[in-house]
């Protein structure tokens, strides 16, 4: 029965999140559903190139819940060289928040069941964005723009990166390197960063993160090399 349940809360999960994007989509309550089982959001089959503002030369798939962060080598190359971060942590950043759909409606439908949710392709708080726009490129820019524009997504990111690095300071007792406690930072905050900078060992959702960093570690590289 235990594992009756649990399998339960399992299902519900995505069919509370699909419930919650047909809201968004039609404006209506959907009906529940007579058995767990929920058909998915229909996505394009393939991403269609199109010019980003602020995207430079270089063209940016159009958002679509068919997402891979490979496609995206060249922007991730541009803005780490800008913010002075190495391209294959913020590539191996964008392996990490790609756990889930990232099709604009989904993403704005869950922010409307869980009004704190990150936006766009690098998980962005709305805290996180308005603090690290300030003084930029893109100061004049919102947060609710994120999940359309992949490519401010990740200058976002980018920067945000820059700006937690520069609050470590010049020397740590801990073991880890500056890319991992910079992903620590993105992920936990820059407070528990320095923390864990300090020695302290993180807790089991940070570790978790650090853990698909290093899993993940292997494809960014090849994907910034290409």
């Amino acid at each position: 029965m235990a594992e009756a349940r649990m399998r339960w809360r399992w299902i519900a999960v995505p069919v509370l999140a699909l419930a919650v994007w047909a809201m968004a989509r039609t404006g209506q309550t959907p009906q529940s559903p007579a058995t767990p089982h929920a058909a998915a959001p229909t996505a394009s089959p393939t991403p269609t190139p199109s010019t980003t503002p602020g995207a430079g030369s270089h063209t940016t798939p159009s958002p679509s819940s068919v997402y891979d962060p490979a496609d995206y080598a060249a922007q991730v190359r541009d803005h780490a060289d800008k913010a002075g971060i190495a391209p294959r942590l913020l590539m191996a950043i964008l392996y990490n928040e790609a756990y889930k759909p990232h099709d604009p409606d989904l993403e704005r439908a869950w922010q409307r069941h869980k009004p704190d949710a990150a936006f766009g392709i690098a998980n962005m708080h709305r805290a996180a964005f308005e603090e690290t726009r300030r003084g930029r490129d893109f100061a004049g820019r919102k947060w609710e723009e994120l999940p359309d524009d992949r490519d401010l997504a990740i200058e976002a990111a980018a920067w945000h990166l820059h700006d937690l690095s520069r609050r470590l300071p010049a020397r740590w007792p801990a073991s880890y390197s500056r890319d991992e406690l910079l992903a620590l930072g993105y992920n936990a905050g820059a407070g528990n960063m320095l923390v864990f900078a300090r020695g302290v060992t993180p807790g089991a959702q940070a570790q978790s993160y650090l853990d698909r960093l290093h899993d993940n570690w292997g494809n960014a590289g090849k994907a910034v090399a290409s």
